[in-house]
């Protein structure tokens, strides 16, 4: 069993790694000859500043009494610069906007599985190509383009990745530390001679990333105060900014000036996908070689394709190698020169265009010898990877199987109970899953309820499973003492620890030192009960669902009561099925222990019924994962579900915490299954956007996931209900 568990293993794990190596390998080509103009640019530097996270509304919008929030940025565009609103592509996060923006391409198909803070394909950039890049920000962003770039030429200067916190009084002090390092930079500039001598030199980039907004988003949410009141902080700090960089310069008028952002941002403050108000961002140009601000007096005869899909970030990129490279210029299938945004001769233009085709004819040159086909076979997939509704319509189906069955006539209380338990789980699968407002009471009520129906369920069971002195009493200390303090502790916790962060208090440490004890017990503590099959099923129910309470924000956090109260009804309905069939079952189950060897083809022999059974584990294991939503698209991660644990951003220890939520409703339901995993394996799609690259490989990770999880998890919950702890033995009496 040893050897056939571990063959298992490894041939599941063999299949979940393939498709990365078959689908995903980078479609960049390397080795082209680069190709630069002989004309002299129109400008000798260029300052970038991104504004992470600002939506293009939030921006642009007025103030009731016509002024705005951005006071300096509007000048500029009603007087001297050109503007617009940008579209950004899928996916829109940090990292590939950044990547696009800066380097001139979509977001790389190999980066989906490897990457968050930094590409793993080498890359050339504007920074690279610039004599030198000065860059001040978050140490998320800053560190992909030094790492990639050749030479000693980019410099970076960022905060310590602790400032990174959504429970920060005033995320803006991100912005303020920027601006501040700049100016402290151009000063210092003044008095090193060195220093002066390089700033005095040609194609150089200076890039200010600004992480505040898009803090203060997330936080927030961006129609709060914080948000934007941060737009005009970042307005005042580019203002300074400028000042001081044309003093130092002498106001010679050979700065470029580019103000966007990476991506926008949900009403709920997340962002990911291709909703327009995470694509639509602000886009703002002005300084040397830039056409100045045209005013007009009708309404434009055209269309400005507002909405027409045309990526910015390579209209900026092209814009940007053409403003203060000429080394060369990047051109990419969907990209074009934006030879409107130009204050520039004809010939420049042109000579712009000629160098455009030939790097174009280049990269075509190098992609034609590198060409891979790949077929792709579609199969049928199930009807619930795509449409959760399905989940809603099967479990109305399972509803009435009891009252199908003739069950219903023999064990009536137990078949409503079934009837409204399928009914009420059916409701989670109609929820949204992004943009759900968090409802901190629900999580309050749900352990609450929690607790209710566990201690009435022990009540109403004391009777029918009978344990030893010893045993009871440990149990019943165990529940009224460990679960139900844990129980009413983490129905609280995340409501003190919210209304604590709505105050600028910060993340308490007590509730801090709770949510991290209740987590590390939570597989401790079932060891310690009974291994009667219900007590200890009871208790890794509670155990576990103190855990999601501390991962819950709204209504998600009633599923799992839901979910256990429809398991203990199957179980218990389970045994009247087999009464019904002439088994003698009851007994055997009230009175079953998880740490017997029990030898089940004593008991019964295999029947058809089973088929039904091992169906409903399927569907109950397949419901426990999209019973709340998908993890196939990072949109739907809300950072307020680990606020009770941290609040400082770290992708990895925030990852594996929501992935502990998604496996907790496995553990609860725990089966088999085995029988789609092949369909997904052609499903997968190395092609489109981002999110739907996503959620291909997200389809294909989770069924092979099921299989690898069922297998581990086996032992986990063997352990979970066969073990017991002892922590200390009574003493034995010798009587004479």
């Amino acid at each position: 069993m040893i050897t056939f568990f571990l063959v298992g293993l490894t041939v599941h794990v063999i299949f979940f790694l393939s498709i990365f190596d078959i689908y995903f390998t980078s479609p960049l080509v390397h080795g082209m000859t680069p190709q630069a103009t002989s004309l002299a640019p129109p400008a000798s530097r260029l300052v970038l500043v991104v504004a992470d996270g600002l939506r293009a509304d939030s921006f642009f919008t007025l103030h009731p009494d016509g002024s705005s929030r951005a006071p300096y940025l509007r000048s500029v565009i009603e007087e001297r610069g050109t503007w617009g609103v940008s579209h950004t592509r899928v996916p829109t996060e940090s990292r590939p906007g950044h990547v696009a923006l800066i380097a001139g391409f979509y977001e790389d198909v190999s980066a989906v599985a490897k990457g968050w803070k930094e590409n793993p394909v080498e890359f050339d950039s504007v920074f690279n190509e610039s004599r030198h890049t000065w860059s001040w920000g978050s140490p998320d962003i800053l560190p992909m383009f030094a790492k990639g770039a050749s030479g000693d030429h980019v410099y970076t200067y960022t905060y310590p990745a602790e400032e990174e916190d959504f429970a920060s009084t005033d995320a803006s002090r991100l912005d303020t530390w920027v601006f501040t390092q700049v100016k402290s930079f151009f000063q210092s500039a003044k008095s090193n001679s060195s220093l002066r001598a390089s700033l005095l030199e040609d194609k150089n980039v200076f890039f200010l990333h600004l992480l505040g907004i898009d803090t203060n988003g997330h936080a927030h949410r961006p129609m709060s105060q914080e948000y934007l009141e941060n737009i005009g902080l970042v307005d005042t700090g580019v203002a300074e900014m400028v000042s001081q960089v044309e003093d130092f310069f002498g106001y010679d008028g050979r700065t470029a000036y580019v103000f966007t952002s990476d991506h926008g941002m949900t009403n709920w403050g997340s962002h990911g996908a291709g909703h327009p108000s995470e694509t639509l961002t602000p886009l703002v140009v002005w300084g040397a070689g830039v056409h100045s601000a045209q005013r007009v007096t009708e309404s434009q005869p055209y269309d400005d394709g507002y909405l027409q899909g045309n990526n910015h970030l390579h209209f900026a990129h092209k814009f940007l190698m053409t403003l203060c490279s000429s080394l060369c210029v990047f051109v990419f299938p969907q990209g074009v020169l934006p030879l409107l945004y130009l204050n520039n001769s004809d010939l420049f233009k042109a000579e712009s265009m000629y160098t455009n085709a030939i790097q174009v004819l280049e990269q075509f040159k190098m992609k034609m010898t590198q060409k891979k086909e790949t077929t792709l076979s579609f199969l049928f997939t199930p009807y619930h990877f795509f449409y959760r509704t399905m989940l809603t319509v099967g479990l109305t189906l399972l509803s009435i199987w009891p009252f199908l069955s003739g069950l219903f006539g023999k064990a009536k209380f137990r078949s409503l109970s079934w009837f409204l338990g399928c009914l009420f789980l059916s409701l989670f699968p109609l929820m949204p899953v992004v943009g759900r407002e968090p409802n901190i009471h629900l999580v309050t009520c749900a352990g609450l309820l929690t607790l209710f129906t566990s201690l009435c369920y022990l009540w109403s069971s004391r009777q029918r499973t009978p344990l030893h002195l010893s045993d009871r009493q440990q149990f019943v200390t165990q529940v009224t003492t460990v679960h139900a303090v844990l129980c009413v502790l983490c129905a609280y916790v995340p409501s003190l620890t919210h209304s604590s962060l709505q105050q600028k208090q910060g993340l308490p440490l007590v509730n801090q030192i709770i949510s991290w004890t209740t987590l590390g017990s939570s597989m401790l503590v079932p060891l310690l009960s009974s291994t009667r099959l219900f007590h200890r099923l009871l208790s890794i129910f509670l155990s576990l669902t103190a855990t999601y309470l501390l991962l819950s924000t709204g209504s998600e956090a009633l599923f799992p009561p839901v979910l256990s109260w429809l398991m203990f009804v199957w179980i218990n309905i389970e045994q009247e099925a087999m009464l019904a069939q002439g088994v003698s079952g009851r007994q055997e189950l009230s009175t079953i222990d998880f740490s017997a060897n029990i030898d089940i083809a004593k008991i019964r022999q295999l029947k058809l019924d089973d088929i039904r059974r091992s169906y409903f584990f399927v569907f109950f294991i397949i419901t426990a994962f999209f019973g709340t939503g998908n993890i196939a698209s990072i949109n739907s991660f809300d950072p307020a579900s680990v606020y009770c644990f941290l609040t400082v951003f770290n992708p990895f220890i925030m990852g594996g915490l929501m992935m502990w939520k998604v496996i907790i409703p496995f553990i609860i339901v725990m089966c088999t299954f085995e029988t789609i995993q092949v369909h997904f394996f052609f499903l997968v799609q190395d092609y489109g956007s981002w999110l739907d690259i996503g959620t291909s490989i997200s389809h294909y990770v989770i069924v092979m996931s099921m299989t690898i999880f069922l297998m581990l998890l086996s032992v986990v919950t063997h352990i979970l209900t066969s073990q017991r702890l002892i922590l200390w033995r009574r003493p034995k009496l010798h009587f004479p």
